[in-house]
């Protein structure tokens, strides 16, 4: 997929009429990256680092851990997180339950589109620090987990 200039401008208006602060758009091998306030839009290769720059406007919001060697469940992108797949059902992991790499932990919804989120780590949750409906940032850590000996 291209993006030309028009297409990215068209998705900076877009962002700037919206109440989000950031975008994080994903799609056929392409990432865009936009924040209010940014001075360029930023356009990655997904071979690229995920991580962006110290000092960055996209590094997530800190979050330190409550005991060392807790591995952190981050948010993939921006959008309102969601525990449980429908209101009034049970959440998708609580405190103490066992996580494996692909268990599903959370959805989070951006522009009425569902994306699950999936825990990338083995072990037991610990921390959920998000509640449900909440706004998260790309990277903000939603869950920690201790992982299995």
């Amino acid at each position: 997929m291209t993006l030309t200039a028009k297409d990215v401008a068209e998705i900076m208006r877009i962002l700037e009429e919206s109440s989000f602060d950031q975008l994080t758009l994903e799609m056929n091998g392409v990432k865009l990256s936009l924040q209010r306030g940014s001075v360029l839009p930023q356009v990655s290769d997904p071979l690229a680092v995920a991580s962006p720059p110290p000092n960055s406007p996209l590094q997530p919001r800190a979050q330190l851990p409550s005991e060392p060697g807790l591995l952190e469940i981050p948010a993939p992108l921006l959008g309102i997180f969601y525990v449980a797949p429908k209101p009034g059902q049970p959440p998708f992991v609580e405190l103490g339950s066992k996580v494996a790499e692909q268990t599903m932990v959370g959805i989070i919804e951006v522009m009425k589109l569902m994306h699950t989120v999936c825990a990338g780590v083995k072990g037991e949750v610990v921390e959920i620090l998000v509640k449900n409906g909440a706004a998260v940032e790309y990277g903000e850590v939603l869950m920690r987990v201790r992982p299995e000996a």
